[in-house]
């Protein structure tokens, strides 16, 4: 299971301490919505898998090929080799929005990064256009969306069943009239209703994938089953389905692939307070709730990565050594002075 890696937030650990966050609970796919270097750069060589994003931002500039192809050498160029980009998102949520400019630069911007050299660019839309479905069955890429039971409970808590939101096991579920095929959960009805409307538009050879989805664990008055025991038992259950290579019922031989929202609360997000709100663990580390991630550790110490070069040539190390000083004071009181060294040395030229 992969997870979104947000950062609209001014609390947040360095990129370095989330590398051993992650290792701990053995997360592999990571999930950015843009292409932060400092990220980037601490996850060199410690084989996670990275999506990153070019942002709404730029689709009015990336249809042009020439800067379609600078944003390639700018962001993803300088880490081949050390960091995993295994896939590169076109957008986030532009159909669902209002901007018709964006969505009418949408298609152009994945046609002129298309080249192999700019490697897999995948739009990350909740919503289907033909172009856009065009586009997936010629390049064989997988259509993303962002899939969430809990707008569809918030909005109707009295005709949608919490169970069934939640993938519980005390719910009779919902059979489709016209497939006959039997649900048990929201989210797995979801993808395939993505699958029947792309089907329906006459492409049968793209696959769907779940970039987002998530439970808040805290929310407005109104926003009704935002609760810390909700989140735990949607993501906790979504998470033994993904462990067991569950695919959905139309689909049965296709495991389900998600990527989480969010690795951590995000404090600055605009929007009700379930936007600050869905993420696994606090900024300091400890879990929100525990959905049987053990042997979480948040603690390595920096190692405070600097790279002085884009190209990866020249390298250098900021290594910080800590003494421990440990006195006793009136046979009660024990204290810690820390003595900070630090050593700098070029990676080829240095031994530790």
């Amino acid at each position: 299971m992969g997870i979104n890696y947000g950062q609209i937030a001014n609390n947040l650990p360095s990129p370095s301490k989330v590398v051993g966050l992650l290792q701990s609970l053995n997360v592999s796919k990571v999930k950015l919505y843009d292409a932060d270097p400092n990220v980037l750069l601490a996850f060199a060589n410690t084989n996670v898998e990275f999506i990153i994003g070019i942002g709404n931002e730029y689709l009015q500039s990336v249809p042009d090929a020439a800067k379609a192809q600078a944003w390639i050498e700018t962001h993803v160029k300088p880490y081949i080799g050390r960091t995993k980009i295994t896939c590169i998102t076109v957008g986030n949520e532009v159909v669902a929005g209002n901007d018709t400019q964006l969505v009418n630069n949408l298609v152009p911007a994945m046609q002129s990064s298309y080249p192999p050299s700019a490697g897999s660019f995948r739009p990350d839309l909740a919503e289907v256009i033909q172009p856009l479905l065009s586009f997936h069955s010629q390049t064989g890429y997988p259509f993303l969306i962002n899939a969430y039971p809990f707008f569809a409970y918030k909005g109707s808590p009295g005709e949608v069943s919490l169970d069934y939101a939640l993938f519980g096991s005390n719910n009779q579920g919902m059979t489709d009239p016209v497939t006959n095929l039997h649900y048990d959960n929201m989210l797995y009805a979801q993808v395939d209703a993505v699958y029947t409307a792309i089907k329906a538009m006459g492409h049968s050879n793209i696959e769907v994938k779940v970039s987002e989805t998530g439970w808040p664990s805290k929310g407005d008055a109104d926003e009704v089953g935002a609760t810390p025991q909700n989140a735990g038992l949607y993501n906790g259950n979504l998470f033994k389905r993904v462990q067991a290579r569950q695919g959905t019922p139309a689909k049965p031989s296709v495991p389900i692939d998600v990527h989480v929202f969010a690795l951590f609360n995000e404090n600055m997000k605009p929007g009700p307070a379930s936007e600050r709100n869905y993420g696994l663990f606090y900024p300091d580390g400890s879990p929100v709730y525990n959905i049987g991630f053990h042997g979480a550790n948040y603690l390595p110490e920096d190692t405070d990565i600097a790279y002085t070069s884009a190209s990866g040539i020249n390298v250098s190390l900021s290594i910080l050594f800590l003494h421990f000083l440990i006195t006793f004071v009136k046979k009660v009181k024990l204290f810690v002075e820390l003595l900070y060294i630090v050593s700098l040395c070029r990676v080829f030229h240095c031994s530790v």
